[in-house]
């Protein structure tokens, strides 16, 4: 069974748009949500949650539509939005003590083994923690009931490199479960890399591509050359950068011909390119 599934997921503002979103997530996989600031990825993932009414589509949350059996589907899931959810007047075991009245599956060792993990001070109250702490509280609560489901929306922002590989690491082990599953959010690429299978591109509210993280890889590559050898490429480039000595394009491998001068590229550059391609057009 998917962990979800969007099928022609959309949003209407005034000035912007979300969608029509197509996207799956298979059981045991982690997908990373990527877009810049504004793109739409905060929108998506409260859609998805229905704290906003979507204009069309469906959103199917283990099996079941995300609009029903609400108590049930809370159950299964563990979000982390930015740093809300959280009372600002609570410390962290008042917080937990709140959390456990509110999920039936409230682990209060592992919410106390995650804490001290974390090095969360208990007495302190959540408004008084610096940005970081307050992101290592919401994962921890997030975690501490045992969900099938995790929903990351910029999670590890805030977080100092070290902290940031354990938080890593932890999802890496959440995810071995094959009923486990995690849609995370962020504008920095370099901290999904290590980790998703599956990476969704998302910019201007459309969702430019969703592939595994390794086929992008063999899909894609840097051209180098100059200008005027650009110019004459018969082949669609989808995003390139002029630096002073050439001229770098982001290409598909098999639209090249044999002995053009290619090298692997990382999926940040991937994916600032991809922009960059269509904000020109």
């Amino acid at each position: 069974m998917n962990a979800l599934e969007l099928r022609g997921l959309t949003k209407h503002y005034k000035d912007f748009t979300l969608g029509p979103l197509d996207l799956t997530l298979p059981g045991g996989t982690i997908c990373g949500l990527i877009g810049e600031n504004g793109a739409g990825k905060s929108t998506t993932i409260k859609l998805i949650l229905d704290m906003l009414q979507k204009d069309g589509g469906t959103v199917t949350i283990l099996g079941r539509d995300n609009r029903t059996d609400l108590v049930h589907t809370k159950e299964e899931i563990g979000v982390v939005l930015g740093s809300e959810g959280i009372p600002l007047c609570l410390n962290a075991v008042q917080a937990g003590k709140v959390m456990a009245g509110i999920y039936h599956n409230w682990d209060a060792a592992a919410y106390t083994e995650f804490c001290q993990k974390f090095e969360l001070p208990e007495k302190k109250k959540y408004k008084d923690y610096s940005a970081g702490m307050q992101r290592k509280l919401c994962i921890a609560v997030a975690l501490a009931h045992h969900p099938k489901l995790l929903l990351l929306d910029e999670a590890t922002n805030g977080l100092d490199p070290v902290v940031r590989d354990e938080v890593t690491d932890l999802l890496l082990n959440f995810a071995r479960d094959e009923n486990h599953s995690i849609l995370i959010s962020s504008h920095i690429v370099s901290d999904l890399e290590k980790l998703c299978d599956t990476i969704a591109f998302l910019h201007k509210g459309r969702l430019l591509l969703c592939e595994e993280k390794d086929a992008l890889r063999e899909e894609y590559a840097l051209w180098h050359g100059t200008a005027a050898q650009l110019a004459a490429l018969d082949t669609r480039v989808y995003g390139k950068r002029v630096t002073p000595y050439g001229v770098e394009a982001l290409v598909r491998r098999d639209a090249m011909h044999a002995g053009a001068e290619l090298t692997p590229v990382s999926i940040e550059e991937l994916f600032v390119l991809m922009v960059k391609g269509e904000n020109v057009q």
